[in-house]
């Protein structure tokens, strides 16, 4: 913690706050993409895309799980997609699931969550439609199969959105599934066959 604390506090000196572009972001935020991955640690979206600050709106939760529209609790998922298409006008949404993911390695195991009842409430949400991935996936450490499943329900859970479906009628919006590998830092993304396919260099 430390080391992260003494980072934060030089943050100041080893940025150009003085510079147009920060000053800039003072006036407001400006993100053409809406960038939702997982919580995990390991995946670092402005390191994977190189973005700078202002350039992706991010959300972030356990399995990069959207939950569909009209569920009847308070999600801050639905607010962030509302926020970013109607108020930030974004144009692009990205579901980018990962390698290795925990999320969906407890789905794939049928891990006893019982101990985690959060955990196990928010992963119900994915299950359902992942079940058909999950009994046909291999035994890969990397849960390519089930990352990817997941990533391709995700989508058709934000196109339960009025606000997306109407977005994307009217050629506003365009989704993407992304897959990013830890091991590798290679990008594969779903293309109009269904596969998901790595982006040349």
């Amino acid at each position: 913690m430390k080391a992260l604390l003494d980072r934060a506090r030089a943050f100041g000196r080893r940025v150009d706050f003085e510079s147009d572009a920060y000053r800039k972001l003072a006036d407001g935020q400006y993100p053409e993409v809406l960038f939702i991955t997982c919580s995990d640690s390991r995946v670092i979206p402005a390191l994977i895309t190189g973005a700078r600050p202002g350039e992706i709106f991010e959300l972030r939760n356990a399995g990069n799980i959207v939950p569909p529209y009209g569920r009847p609790a308070a999600s801050g998922e639905a607010a962030t997609i509302e926020y970013a298409l109607q108020v930030l006008g974004v144009q692009d949404i990205v579901v980018c699931g990962h390698s290795h993911c925990g999320a969906m390695g407890a789905l794939k195991s049928g891990d006893d969550l019982s101990a985690l009842p959060g955990v196990d409430a928010w992963l119900r949400i994915a299950r359902p439609g992942l079940t058909p991935v999950l009994d046909a996936a291999s035994d890969d450490p990397a849960l390519r199969e089930v990352v990817q499943g997941n990533v391709v329900n995700q989508l058709a859970a934000l196109r339960s959105y009025p606000v997306v479906r109407q977005r994307l009628g009217e050629g506003r919006l365009r989704l993407h599934g992304w897959y990013y590998e830890i091991d590798t830092g290679a990008v594969h993304e779903l293309d109009e066959d269904g596969e998901f396919r790595a982006h040349a260099g």
